[in-house]
């Protein structure tokens, strides 16, 4: 018997990333925002917090094989 297991989880992720002194708010939000889209902030994230959202399975029926002489 075959089975498809799915889990959900939320992933929590933490960075902590050095800012220019002197942005204004928007600013600091820009600055984070175009770090993380070009990657720059991939490499300082770490795994913080992983809650369990959900688990379901579901069962694949197999087909049997016929092989024709």
């Amino acid at each position: 018997m075959k089975v498809i297991v799915t889990v959900v989880e939320r992933i929590t992720s933490e960075a902590h990333i050095d800012i220019p002194d002197g942005l204004n708010q928007s600013a600091i939000k820009q600055h984070i925002v175009d770090r993380y889209n070009t990657g720059g902030m991939v490499t300082d994230m770490n795994i913080f917090q992983v809650d369990f959202e959900s688990i379901s399975a579901r069962i694949v029926q197999e087909q049997s094989s016929t092989k024709s002489a």
